[in-house]
């Protein structure tokens, strides 16, 4: 008998919401598979959070110079995309001309801009000072201009598993308006709209230590950024900085991150200010009208 299977994942970038879902995944004798929020005999349990977290640390970082009694200190953006920076100072010591007041600002792609200039009271005494550091993809100004989104991917006809505000993880900010097609690993997954590649992840196997899996990030002309996850370790195509159009190919479906089985998460975001949000998008045609699908055999 075909085991149909009732995908959920837990989603995304850059979050640090401690909200968590805990569902129970249930095979009956005939070996279908299902989930629901509540608990039956020996069903398995899953815990979805919406605290990924894209790691930009290498990427978004705070450049000191220092000279005699003097600390420059600049932001430095290595990303394909602008970047909304604060930058505060706090537990100052022998220090004059800090800023009164956290300095907010947008980082166009690949600059690096000096922010703050201390200097020491005493010369010859260090100068002691903590660095509040926060910074969000993306630039906030700004609209998303309307867009009817073709389907990512080549193949099927495949099911929709979980759309927008799903209950098991479609829950937080970030992945609130996401949708989950259930696919099987391998699909190739093309772009939904042309822009830039921002950010990929390509190494991860299984679960592994991201919960967002293998991923494509595209940013839009508006601003908006597509964001492709849970894809098959090795099979990303695109590098970071590189244009893409409508139907380029991105790299292939898999099951990898926090995902409970072959899909594609597929999610539009935008920074609304020092802080990545999902946005309400559509597809092209009707996607409540795609059949439901056998993943395989018992």
């Amino acid at each position: 008998m075909f085991m149909h299977l009732l995908v959920s994942c837990g989603l995304l970038l850059a979050a640090t919401s401690a909200m968590a879902m805990t569902i129970y995944k249930s095979t009956d004798a005939n070996g279908v598979v299902s989930y629901s929020d509540r608990p039956s005999p020996g069903a398995q349990v899953f815990v979805f959070r919406d605290r990924m977290v894209e790691h930009l640390e290498r990427q978004v970082r705070l450049d000191v110079e220092k000279s005699w009694g003097v600390d420059s200190v600049f932001v430095r953006n290595d990303l394909y995309a602008p970047v909304e920076i604060e930058l505060g100072f706090t537990g100052l010591k022998n220090i004059r001309s800090a800023p009164r007041q956290p300095i907010r600002r947008v980082l166009p792609a690949r600059s690096r801009q000096r922010l703050a200039q201390l200097t020491a009271v005493q010369a010859g005494k260090p100068l002691i000072y903590v660095p509040q550091f926060r910074y969000s993809l993306g630039d906030p100004a700004g609209a998303a201009q309307a867009y009817r989104y073709p389907l990512p991917w080549r193949g099927g006809p495949f099911r929709l598993t979980q759309g927008a505000n799903g209950r098991y993880s479609h829950f937080g900010p970030k992945s609130r308006y996401a949708m989950d097609i259930a696919m099987p690993e391998g699909t190739p997954i093309i772009a939904a709209r042309g822009g830039v590649v921002v950010k990929t992840e390509n190494r991860q196997s299984g679960r592994g230590t991201d919960p967002s899996g293998n991923f494509v990030r595209v940013l839009h002309n508006d601003g908006t950024m597509g964001v492709y996850l849970h894809l098959k370790r090795g099979s990303v195509r695109v590098r970071e900085g590189q244009r893409v159009v409508v139907g380029s190919p991105l790299a292939l479906s898999g099951n990898t991150g926090n995902s409970s089985g072959p899909h594609l998460h597929f999610v539009v975001q935008r920074n609304t200010g020092l802080g990545l949000v999902s946005i309400p998008y559509q597809f092209n045609q009707p996607i409540g009208s795609l059949p439901n699908f056998a993943l395989g055999k018992k």
